[in-house]
């Protein structure tokens, strides 16, 4: 049985584009030399993380919601 509904599908598309966000961030940072600066990496750092459980967490609760 399959279940979830495209809503759910996109807030998993969005949870895995914010974590390879977060995880390019940090490879950025770890180099030492940023492309867009260590202030913008930074920024994209802390915004995609929480966002990516988030969205996950979205999907999780819609999908179980039309369960």
């Amino acid at each position: 049985m399959m279940a979830g509904t495209p809503k759910s599908g996109l807030f998993l598309a969005l949870s895995c584009i914010a974590a390879i966000a977060a995880v390019g961030s940090i490879f950025e940072l770890s180099s030492g030399d940023a492309q867009l600066g260590n202030l913008v990496t930074g920024i994209i750092l802390s915004l995609s993380v929480p966002l990516s459980g988030l969205f996950f967490y979205a999907a999780v609760r819609d999908a179980r919601a039309n369960m």
